[in-house]
C-alpha cells in the first residue's frame, strides 16, 4: 500500500492504480540492482500455457506498465476511440501530447518523495509544499535553565527564558530537457515507463547531491578543539567511544549512531590487535562491524559521481556521528508538483517530442542537536 501525494491523486480524478502499479514497476527495477529497501508488491501474477501460476519478470511487468501508461493517457487526454485514425496522427493532437508529459509528471511525484527517502533519508528531513511558499523550519537551544543556590532573602535567581530561532528554505527550480518520439511511444516501439524512470534516477541523484554537499559543509565546521571537541583527525578506539558518548550525552541522552560508506566503517575495529572473527561474523559478511563498543554503524550507499567516470561522491575517509532519531542536518524542501512544458513535434526536424520538465527544491541547515566527525 504506498501513500498518494495530493496532487497525484487530484490529477488521477482518484484512479490512482496505474500510479501504484508504476510505484511496483520502480521498486522492483531497484531491488533488481540491489536496493535493498525497495518495497514491492508482487501480488501481480502471470499464468503460463501450462497452467502454472508466477510472478511477474520485470520485462513482462514493463510491457504491461507501457500498455496501462498508454490508457491513462488516453483517459487523461479525452480519447477513446484511438484506432480511428493512424497512430501518427494522434501524435499531433495537442491534448495527447499535454496529457503524456503531464501523466509524465504524476509518475514522478508518485515515486519520487519515497525513493528519496531511501537515498538521503538518515541524514535529511524532507519537506513538500505549495508552489509559491516557503519554508520555514524551527531550532530549538538546547541548552537548560541554571540552577543557583538561593538565600533567604533573596526572591530571584538569574532570569533565563526559552529562545526559539527559524530558517527559512526556498526551494530553487531545477530543468530537465529531453525528447522522445511520440509516434513510437504510442505505437509501443519506445518504452514509456523506461523513460520516466529515467527521469526520476536524474532528479534523485542530483537532490542527493544537493544534499550530501550541504551535510559535509556543516558537519565540517564543527569544532575541532583537540581532545574535547567533536571533529577528530584520525580514527582510535578511545575517540570513537568519546565521540559517540559526547555525542548521545548532548542530545539529552538520545542513542547514537556512526554512518560513513563501507570502506570508511571498514577502519573500525578494536584496539587489541589480537581480535578473532569466524566466517559468519558481520565484518567478513558486510564488511564492517554493526555494532562497536554498544554504537550502531549503518552504512551509507554510494553514489556514482556523474560529473567524473567511474568516480564516487560520497567520501571514503569519514565516519558521522548523529541521533537521526532527534533531528535531521539537513533539511529538504520540494516545491509543489512537476511542470512540464512540451514543444510541438514540427518544431523540431525529425518530428520528436520535446519537453522540459521543471521540479524546485531547497536544501539548508537547520538543527540544534550536536554531531560529530572522525577521519579515518
Amino acid at each position: 500500500m504506498y501513500r498518494i501525494p495530493n496532487n497525484v491523486l487530484v490529477f488521477s480524478q482518484g484512479k490512482t492504480e496505474v500510479y501504484e502499479k508504476f510505484a511496483d514497476y520502480y521498486n522492483q527495477y531497484q531491488a533488481i540492482h540491489g536496493n535493498a529497501d525497495a518495497s514491492i508488491d508482487f501480488a501481480e501474477t502471470v499464468e503460463d500455457l501450462d497452467g502454472v501460476v508466477r510472478k511477474l519478470s520485470f520485462d513482462e511487468r514493463e510491457s504491461r506498465m507501457n500498455a496501462s501508461l498508454k490508457r491513462e493517457i488516453l483517459r487523461i487526454a479525452g480519447v477513446s476511440h484511438i484506432e480511428e485514425f493512424p497512430i501518427q496522427t494522434w501524435a499531433t493532437h495537442p491534448s495527447i501530447s499535454w496529457a503524456t508529459f503531464a501523466v509524465v509528471s504524476a509518475m514522478i511525484d508518485m515515486v519520487l518523495p519515497q525513493s528519496v527517502i531511501n537515498s538521503i533519508g538518515l541524514y535529511s528531513e524532507i519537506r513538500s509544499i505549495g508552489w509559491g511558499d516557503s519554508a520555514t523550519f524551527d531550532i530549538k537551544a538546547r541548552d537548560l535553565f541554571s540552577v543557583s543556590k538561593g538565600g533567604r532573602s533573596k526572591r530571584l535567581s538569574e532570569l533565563r527564558k526559552q529562545y526559539v530561532g527559524q530558517v527559512a528554505i526556498l526551494p530553487e527550480p531545477r530543468q530537465i530537457s529531453a525528447y522522445v518520439s511520440l509516434p513510437k511511444v504510442l505505437a509501443g516501439k519506445e518504452s514509456l515507463a523506461e523513460f520516466v524512470m529515467k527521469m526520476i534516477k536524474s532528479i534523485e541523484v542530483q537532490l542527493t547531491y544537493d544534499v550530501y554537499d550541504a551535510f559535509v559543509a556543516a558537519m565540517d565546521a564543527v569544532d575541532a578543539t583537540a581532545s574535547t571537541g567533536l571533529y577528530v583527525t584520525g580514527y582510535s578506539q578511545s575517540e570513537f567511544l568519546r565521540l559517540s558518548q559526547t555525542v548521545s550525552a548532548w542530545n539529552g541522552g538520545a542513542k547514537p549512531i556512526a554512518i560513513g560508506t563501507q570502506s570508511a566503517l571498514a577502519n573500525v575495529v578494536p584496539a587489541n590487535a589480537n581480535y578473532r572473527y569466524d566466517i559468519d561474523a558481520s565484518f567478513t559478511s558486510v564488511g564492517y562491524m554493526t555494532n562497536f563498543l554498544g554504537t550502531s554503524i549503518m552504512a551509507l550507499p554510494q553514489v556514482a559521481d556523474w560529473t567524473d567516470p567511474f568516480a564516487l561522491k560520497i567520501t571514503d575517509d569519514r565516519i558521522w556521528f548523529l541521533c537521526p532519531s532527534l533531528q535531521k542536518i539537513v533539511k529538504v524542501v520540494l516545491e509543489g508538483n512537476t511542470l512540464a512544458f512540451a514543444q510541438a513535434p514540427e518544431n523540431t526536424a525529425n518530428l520528436t517530442q520535446t519537453t522540459t520538465l521543471h521540479k524546485s527544491w531547497g536544501t539548508g541547515i537547520a538543527v540544534s542537536s550536536v554531531a560529530g566527525v572522525m577521519t579515518v
